[in-house]
């Protein structure tokens, strides 16, 4: 379990009275397997979690015994209910009532620590991705005062299939970290969008209250929109990967890649890779046999097609 799951696990499980597995799995972005094997792991770490079975049963941590959270004031405690953020994302959320909360929880007796530097000085997290540029447009920060004042906002946006900015007024639900990137979620003109910030040229707050669609929340906007862009832009393709090939795939293929158990990257297993378009299944080529795709069957019969063109393409070049 990675630091950062097992702080948002902690979080999660501290508070609520009692949360399912898979809200749990929802929440921290993992399959069922990978959050029992986390519960597992607390329990043998010695943390007292009792389990209760039933439509309202879920997963407990005995009062007192995880996190101190007493010392927090209501907005630390606000800000660190925003579980799943690594350290960047916090950062350009405008990180200050994180650090303070995070240094509360942590604070240990100067004895443990005499003599050695804070971790902050010799400890340095960046992560974002090798060359990945800076991203332009707003920041997280500056538009998250008049996204909770529930105020309209102007915006100046270039979308990915134009060159050209085109000028939107829009009733924001609020901020989403997605693959880390930032995205404005708002109803322009009462359908609901996804903007990117780094495209936002330019933005101003309007002296009049947003106007969303009172049956709707930020969580069930993203929930269809997502659902939407999926069923838009993405083939999904499985398919069994040899242990052997794992980290190439990985490194090449990225977010693109659904591991049936996502802390066990080494193991045969089932995979499933998403693809913007069915011709995009050419980038498996070079994997040869140590992928089998096994559905859907125009994926295979694309790869077929594709490997007998280059299979006589060299044919013909042996032979002239």
């Amino acid at each position: 379990m990675t630091p950062d799951r097992f702080f948002s696990l902690m979080l999660l499980l501290e508070s609520r009275e009692a949360v399912t597995t898979q809200d749990l799995a929802s929440a921290l972005g993992v399959s069922l397997r990978t959050v029992t094997r986390d519960l597992n792991w607390l329990r043998d770490a010695g943390f007292p979690l009792t389990t209760q079975r039933g439509r309202l049963g879920g997963v407990t941590l005995l009062p007192g015994t995880g996190l101190d959270l007493t010392r927090l004031t209501p907005g630390e405690r606000e800000n660190l209910s925003l579980t799943g953020l690594d350290e960047k994302q916090r950062a350009d959320l405008d990180a200050g009532e994180s650090q303070r909360a995070l240094a509360k929880i942590t604070a240990t007796s100067a004895s443990r620590t005499e003599g050695l530097l804070p971790l902050t000085e010799v400890v340095h997290v960046d992560s974002r991705a090798w060359r990945q540029p800076r991203a332009d447009g707003p920041t997280p920060a500056a538009l998250i005062g008049p996204v909770r004042r529930g105020r309209q906002l102007r915006i100046e946006y270039t979308s990915s299939r134009r060159h050209d900015s085109r000028e939107f007024v829009v009733d924001p639900y609020g901020l989403l970290a997605k693959a880390g990137t930032w995205y404005l979620v708002a109803d322009n003109a009462r359908v609901p969008r996804m903007y990117r910030l780094e495209r936002i040229a330019t933005w101003s707050e309007l002296d009049r209250p947003r106007n969303t669609r009172k049956s709707q929340t930020l969580d069930s906007v993203v929930a269809a929109l997502l659902e939407q862009w999926e069923h838009d832009h993405a083939i999904a393709v499985n398919a069994t990967i040899d242990a052997s090939q794992a980290e190439r795939v990985q490194r090449i293929f990225g977010q693109q890649v659904l591991w049936v158990d996502q802390d066990n990257c080494d193991a045969d297993d089932q995979i499933t890779i998403y693809f913007t378009s069915l011709e995009d299944v050419r980038a498996l080529l070079p994997f040869g046999n140590s992928i089998t795709v096994h559905s859907p069957p125009e994926a295979r019969d694309r790869l077929h097609d594709l490997a007998t063109e280059l299979a006589n393409h060299y044919t013909a070049t042996s032979m002239s």
